[in-house]
């Protein structure tokens, strides 16, 4: 063994002889004491023999008192072996050098270690002193070497590596503490038995080893050698403490998503066939992080809000915020506080499509008896009723808490506050009683959108699409555009909504082939799925055109498209993040569409099977009932057309479309009084005051009373309709 190791003749008191005096004094039993006055910090064993190669070995500043611990193994291996050999005494002097801030020349000693000539015989120590613990009998072989020489070989080898990472050698570091590893797995490939090692500081060698090893592979930028160490830490029984497990867990689910690659998954045979086995970073971040909140729960660990952070974080990466929602309930009560969770709860069920729950939380939340000027919480509450038209009452008054609540604090949240002030004032603008008091709100609604844009110095898009959208509602179209076009350009043509607003302003302009270029460059920049709404609106401004044909084909096209994707992903998958139904659902929309094609076209049959399309999704339709009640009465067959009319009313009430068909179909049958008819007409504009046909229907009744005021307020329905009709878009604008 000493023949392997070339050490240049000393000088008095060199390393051969200073050995010698260690084990000497080690033998003896001398105070520790005598070995650090022999081996000073600036003139120790390890920087004269190691400064003769002409290198610094001082790198630390700070000293730190070396660990009695390490005599004690050493003492502990001289009881069972009589001697302390070469590689136990380089092991010795490292570890004293290291402590000492040394590092280089504690590099130095260690190296000198023949790590490839001794690894058998840890490994034949290990392995025969697990067998000794399973007989529990004296009838075996004696192991080569002393459990504690095999200990403070192992923190040698560990040492080495720490020393590496010190110099920045990363790669070398993770090689020279993947032997640590090595030795100890190939000797116990069942793992270490409970409290292997407790009479020594082998396990804590390993716990130590098994941590760092895949943050050196992190430093040395190989990824998928960091994977497989954090996997190895923690399928192999390492008997690591729940504390270092949970530690490893974290940091590997951490690496899995945020550095940037895609891992391979695990092979993971032994498990059983119906276990769950990740199929990508994600997926495998989520399970970590998941087992971390689980012994949470179970309280073997102590509870860390970032794993909480990183896991909302996973899940709305994937789109699976219901289960966090989840994670989150099962939480005990305690870990985080009651308003932290109605508001967490709140945004996970928000993001998951349930808007409902997420407003009841939100509605604890901001109750008398918790928080009820929560800021945060407010401006999600008014967000959540703005979206939603019969809510937008209840949104507009969570918007002014919201703007009480700041009290000039934060600019940005008072531009957030006065936006979706805006946007519920305009979703509370359609159900007005009068046209006075919709012209009102919607005019509130566009000074506070107005307000907010110049908070944000109308650079958010956002902000900007729903100026355009008040302005265009109100007829505004020249400001509308002018927004649309902004909005559009800052968000850079990412969003559908954008081209759609756009297309439909421009085609209420009357603009209908510009309209139509829009939605052509908007089709280039869309992936295939995410296509539906602006194929059906292209096909819109084709009917518009007169170009039935090409309409026909667009929706031949549109259905293909989501036909595939039906097969593809399930009826249930959604067509793009701002629809709020499914593919069949709008499948069943578009047969809706070309059967009104097909009865302005006058083909009776082709429209018949459109409709049967439609009832093989759903049997459940007013607009279906409608579009029959329409084939009817272009036939001529009224009373069958009434029987539709009706037959969508019962399903829909406040279906436009059908109370403003059916009151003409009444009015041309005489069978009802005006009354009744104008009743149908006046909930009609209740609902919509912006649809001519309910206007024109007015008008004609109104004519056929013959008087002179009932002629005045003909022709004022006259007028409104043409008005409306000329701005009117080829389908809403929101």
């Amino acid at each position: 063994m000493k023949g392997k190791i070339r050490i240049k003749k000393p000088r008095s008191g060199g390393l051969r002889e200073d050995l010698g005096q260690i084990m000497k004094c080690l033998c003896t039993g001398e105070p520790i004491t005598k070995v650090d006055k022999m081996i000073p910090s600036s003139e120790s064993l390890a920087t004269k023999d190691y400064s003769l190669s002409g290198y610094s070995s001082k790198v630390s500043d700070s000293e730190k008192k070396p660990d009695s611990r390490n005599i004690e193994e050493a003492e502990l291996s001289l009881r069972e072996s009589s001697s302390l050999n070469y590689e136990e005494a380089r092991a010795l002097l490292g570890r004293i050098e290291y402590q000492k801030g040394n590092i280089e020349a504690a590099l130095h000693v260690f190296e000198g270690i023949d790590i490839a000539a001794i690894t058998p015989k840890m490994k034949l120590t290990l392995s025969r002193r697990v067998e000794r613990r399973k007989r529990r009998s004296h009838d075996y072989a004696p192991p080569p070497m002393s459990i504690h020489a095999v200990s403070l070989l192992l923190e040698a080898i560990f040492l080495k590596a720490k020393s590496l990472q010190h110099l920045q050698r990363f790669k070398e570091a993770a090689k020279t503490c993947k032997v640590i590893l090595d030795i100890v797995e190939s000797s116990l490939p069942e793992g270490l038995p409970e409290n292997f090692g407790a009479d020594c500081k082998l396990q804590e060698t390993l716990n130590k080893a098994v941590e760092l090893l895949p943050e050196l592979w992190k430093f040395s930028d190989s990824s998928r050698e960091a994977i497989l160490s954090y996997r190895r830490a923690l399928l192999h029984q390492w008997n690591l403490d729940a504390e270092t497990t949970a530690r490893i867990q974290k940091q590997f689910a951490i690496f899995l998503l945020y550095c940037g690659g895609e891992a391979s998954p695990p092979n993971l045979r032994s498990l059983m066939d119906s276990s769950f086995v990740p199929r990508n970073n994600i997926e495998e971040a989520i399970l970590l992080l998941m087992i971390l909140l689980r012994k949470v729960s179970l309280k073997r660990i102590e509870w860390d809000p970032s794993i909480l952070d990183h896991l909302s974080f996973a899940l709305s990466m994937s789109g699976d915020l219901r289960a966090l929602a989840n994670q989150i309930e099962e939480l005990l009560p305690g870990i985080i506080n009651r308003k932290e969770r109605y508001h967490i709860l709140a945004l996970c069920y928000y993001g998951a499509g349930e808007d409902l729950v997420a407003l009841n939380l939100l509605r604890k939340l901001l109750s008398s008896r918790e928080d009820p000027d929560c800021v945060q919480a407010l401006l999600m509450a008014s967000r959540i009723c703005g979206e939603k038209l019969n809510f937008a009452e209840e949104g507009i008054s969570f918007a002014r808490r919201a703007l009480e609540s700041l009290d000039d604090e934060c600019s940005e949240l008072e531009g957030t506050g006065n936006f979706l002030l805006g946007v519920a004032l305009l979703g509370h603008s359609k159900s007005a009683p009068s046209n006075s008091e919709r012209f009102a709100r919607q005019s509130e609604a566009l000074q506070a959108l107005g307000s907010a844009g110049k908070i944000t110095s109308m650079k958010d898009p956002n902000f900007l699409y729903y100026l355009s959208l008040g302005n265009a509602e109100q007829r505004k179209l020249e400001a509308a555009l002018y927004y649309a076009k902004s909005s559009l350009k800052l968000e850079g043509g990412s969003n559908i909504r954008g081209w759609l607003l756009l297309a439909r302003i421009l085609s209420a302009q009357k603009r209908f082939m510009d309209g139509e270029i829009v939605l052509n460059a908007a089709l280039d920049q869309t992936g295939k799925w995410d296509q539906g709404e602006l194929l059906r609106t292209k096909a819109k401004l084709q009917i518009a055109q007169g170009r039935l044909k090409s309409a026909i084909e667009t929706y031949t096209q549109l259905l293909a498209v989501l036909q595939v994707q039906s097969k593809s992903f399930g009826s249930g998958k959604k067509l793009h993040k701002d629809c709020g139904y499914s593919s069949r659902s709008f499948e069943q929309e578009i047969w809706h569409d070309l059967a009104y094609l097909y009865i302005s076209l006058s083909q009776w049959r082709d429209a018949e099977i459109c409709l049967s399309k439609s009832a093989a999704i759903s049997s459940y339709s007013a607009v279906r009932n409608h579009a029959t009640g329409v084939l009817y009465e272009r036939k001529g067959l009224l009373k069958e057309a009434l029987k539709a009319y009706r037959n969508a009313l019962d399903m829909d009430p406040n279906h436009v479309p059908s109370l403003t068909s059916a009151a003409g179909v009444l009015r041309q049958l005489g069978s009802q009084s005006i009354a009744i008819i104008k009743s149908m007409l006046m909930n009609a504009l209740r609902v919509d005051r912006m649809n001519p046909s309910a206007w024109y229907n007015l008008g004609l009744l109104h004519k056929a009373e013959d008087t002179a005021s009932s002629l005045e307020e003909a022709a004022e329905c006259f007028e409104a309709a043409a008005i409306l009709e000329e701005s009117a878009p080829v389908e809403p604008f929101r």
